[in-house]
This record gives structure tokens, C-alpha cells and sequence, in this order.
């Protein structure tokens, strides 16, 4: 099992990542469509994506490829192996559908938001029925690691903001706003202020955003 693989990214080429190792191999490994975007800044660079590896069959069902899935961290291939346990997803389907970011395809979830999961690649209004029904109530921590683990390339907050992200969250959801909009609210105000610590100070940030 190839759970992590490491070294120079050479190429993207749409959901193809190209990385070539220390020792002369050179491994090609799939990645959703928000990963494609993010790792594009970033050939030429040494990189590390976290796997999944599995043997992809012809429609013969005799004769099988090995294929590795990669992501930037941990939470997002936690996330790929719990979407894929949908009936009528498979590890292909998941790849194509991943066109957004993790915290917002698990708040789309929790929000029971069919409009945006029919948006995303291969799903239907009855596969995003499906989605929800199997998945609502178990997606929450996914939107709360997406949002408050910064990427490389974003600044880090301090100790305590994820914490204070998570309180000024659950504030704004009682407040009635939907989950992927605060979530991208906090995310904007995170972005460009990564050392505020404060739960109610988050929230003004957030309201002013609303209501430019």
C-alpha cells in the first residue's frame, strides 16, 4: 500500500501529476480538480501527496492497473475513502466529482445543498440524494480540518485561531447563514488577517464581507 509519496513535480497535465522520485523513478498519480489547481504553483518544486493506491480493472475484468490517487494532506484522503463508501461511487467517479475543495463539498453535505452536489462532475440529483443520505452526519470534521489547516502557500495562523474559527463557525451557523458560506467567509477573513485570535472579531470580519 503507498499511503505518501514525495519528489519533484515535473508536470501537471489535467488530473495527471507527474513526480520524479530520488533514485530515478518517475511516478504518475491522479489528483482531483482543486489539487490540479493548487499544485500548479508548484512544478518544478518538491512536493509531497498523501495516497491512495488501487488496482483499476478493464471492463473485462481481466486485466488491472495499478493507479495512485494523490492529495496535499491527511484529511482530504480521509475524506476520498469515506466518499467513496456512497453506492454508486467508485474511486474514478470520486476523482472526477472532487472539483471543489473538501470544506465545501462536506458543507454542501451537511447542509443538505443538492443544487451545489449536482454542480460537482458525474452527480446527479439522485446520486447527491444518495451523497446525503449516506454521508449527512459524518462530515463535520472534514469541514472544520479543510478550513483551518492552512496550505503551504497560505500564511499560518496563530495557536489559537482554530479554536476561535471554529467558535465564530458554530456562531454563524446559529445565526442561520449556510455552512459553505461562512466557511468561505472564515476562510477570506483567515487569509488576509492570519493572526486574529477572536472569535467576535472573526464574525464582524465575516458580516462585512456579507454585506459589501
Amino acid at each position: 500500500m503507498i499511503c505518501r509519496i514525495h519528489g519533484q513535480l515535473e508536470s501537471i497535465d489535467g488530473s495527471k501529476a507527474v513526480l520524479q522520485l530520488d533514485g530515478g523513478l518517475t511516478y504518475e498519480v491522479l489528483v482531483p480538480a482543486f489539487v490540479a489547481v493548487r499544485l500548479a504553483v508548484s512544478v518544478g518544486q518538491p512536493v509531497t501527496l498523501h495516497t491512495v493506491h488501487f488496482l483499476e480493472g478493464t471492463s473485462q475484468g481481466s486485466h488491472f492497473t495499478p493507479r495512485l490517487i494523490g492529495f496535499l494532506d491527511v484529511e482530504q484522503r480521509r475524506f476520498y475513502e469515506l466518499f467513496i463508501t456512497v453506492k454508486g461511487i467508485g474511486p474514478r467517479k470520486a476523482l472526477r466529482a472532487m472539483s471543489l475543495d473538501v470544506a465545501q463539498i462536506a458543507g454542501a453535505i451537511a447542509d443538505r445543498d443538492l443544487k451545489l452536489l449536482q454542480s460537482l462532475p458525474e452527480i446527479g440529483r439522485r446520486m447527491a440524494e444518495t451523497v446525503v443520505a449516506t454521508l449527512h452526519g459524518k462530515v463535520d470534521d472534514f469541514i472544520t480540518a479543510a478550513t483551518y489547516h492552512p496550505r503551504k502557500d497560505e500564511p499560518v495562523a496563530g495557536p489559537s485561531t482554530g479554536s476561535a474559527s471554529r467558535e465564530a463557525l458554530a456562531i454563524l451557523l446559529q445565526l442561520g447563514e449556510p455552512r459553505v458560506q461562512a466557511v468561505q467567509w472564515i476562510d477570506q477573513v483567515l487569509l488576509k488577517n492570519p493572526d486574529l485570535d477572536d472569535a467576535q472579531a472573526i464574525i464582524t470580519e465575516c458580516f462585512r464581507l456579507k454585506n459589501r
